[in-house]
């Protein structure tokens, strides 16, 4: 039986830890608010031993000396962390804790990998593992009000309460199918995500849609402009639209204006945003421009092949693909996308190969090789008569 408990001090928060500290694996789980701050705003870590259960409030327990305790457990190398769909989850506890906590185990990706199919919803986890189907009452519950009911503290606790069992079926089968080291290098590629993210202002405005269309000096500036965003995000503590919108940032860069009166005239450019940062902004825009083309960021160049000459290619490996993944058990989303085959019948158009995710690890051995066997004509796909399905030889 679980003990369970709801941690609002340092006493309980120091009692919690002792029960922490013997165990090798954690359920970690948080609920927090982001919409109104740059860095979400933290209100409850759920966490979970085979013995022990609780909730911890954030707020009510950041200012304690007890708290250290806690984050050196999250960060202990010799302690598993078990999550589910945790890139937000490990962000967090990277910014409060001071480091992305490994070892972890993340059974989204997991499930994928054993024929749950991609980014399977916890809830759905639980009922097919479990047969117990969750309520989905506080979906939406506002966890900065206080005081919380027990309802909600019953359901926050249920996002831990099973995994680490199920933590123990994937893992079963994940062995049972020889692919406990194709998760591990899933959960090395998500941290790597994690860790981009934390180290990514300078690269930030490759996230703004429509910024490959701009000309590379145009970039240049889009890329400034977006840098001085994010700190100014930060240090507001606001989140990135309330300083400027994606879409005005993209208008900056692709007409830069000369003057503050310029500035004022562009649309959806708050007159309170010019008066205060009017000056910061050409002047940022006015650095960008005067950098060298050596200086200017790569724009992705637009396809040169015709429609016409890859007619049904990419669509032939999508079929290898998919039937791949269902003679492995495995979710195609988690293979390759779209654009990555759209990649290799474009490099093979132009006699190169291109550096995808599915030419490396455990995905060349499943797909990649297949594919490039596939466009070299080295392999013929057909349709297996006796069970109706796609093979080849």
């Amino acid at each position: 039986m679980h003990s369970t408990k709801y941690i609002k001090t340092t006493d309980d928060l120091e009692r919690l830890c002792d029960q922490l500290t013997p165990a090798s694996r954690i359920a970690l789980d948080t609920e927090f608010v982001g919409e109104e701050s740059f860095i979400p705003r933290l209100e409850l870590i759920q966490v979970a031993t085979e013995h022990h259960s609780a909730i911890i409030d954030f707020p009510a327990v950041q200012e304690s000396k007890a708290l250290a305790s806690f984050w050196d457990i999250v960060r202990n190398p010799q302690v598993e962390k078990v999550v589910h769909a945790g890139r937000q989850d490990l962000d967090l506890f990277a910014t409060h804790a001071g480091a992305i906590p490994k070892p972890f185990f993340d059974t989204q990706i997991a499930a994928a990998m054993v024929g749950y199919g991609a980014q399977v919803a916890y809830a759905n986890l639980v009922l097919r593992v479990h047969g117990k189907k969750l309520a989905k009452a506080h979906t939406f519950t506002n966890w900065s009000a206080r005081p919380l009911t027990a309802d909600q503290l019953a359901y926050a606790l249920e996002d831990v309460e099973f995994l680490l069992a199920i933590h123990d079926h994937l893992r079963s089968r994940l062995h049972k199918l020889g692919r406990l080291e194709w998760a591990d290098e899933e959960f090395s590629r998500l941290e790597t995500v994690v860790g981009d993210t934390r180290r990514e202002p300078q690269e930030r405005y490759q996230r703004i849609r429509g910024w490959g269309s701009l000309k590379p000096k145009s970039a240049a500036v889009l890329r400034e402009l977006a840098a001085w965003r994010e700190s100014e995000a930060r240090r507001r503590n606001v989140p990135r639209g309330r300083v400027m919108r994606d879409e005005v940032l993209l208008q900056l860069a692709r007409h830069p204006p000369c003057s503050i009166d310029e500035l004022r005239a562009v649309r959806g450019l708050h007159g309170s945003e010019v008066e205060r940062q009017g000056e910061t902004l050409l002047s940022t825009m006015q650095a960008a421009m005067a950098l060298p083309a050596s200086a200017w960021p790569d724009v992705p160049k637009e396809r040169k092949v015709e429609p016409e000459e890859s007619t049904g290619m990419v669509e032939l490996l999508q079929a290898v693909m998919k039937a791949q993944a269902a003679n492995h058990e495995i979710a195609p989303a988690l293979l390759a996308t779209t654009s990555d085959l759209q990649a290799l019948v474009d490099g093979r158009a132009q006699g190169t190969v291109p550096d995808l995710s599915v030419l490396r690890g455990w995905r060349r051995l499943l797909l990649g090789e297949l594919l490039l066997q596939v466009l070299n004509g080295e392999v013929a796909v057909k349709i297996d008569l006796a069970s109706g399905k796609l093979a080849w030889s």
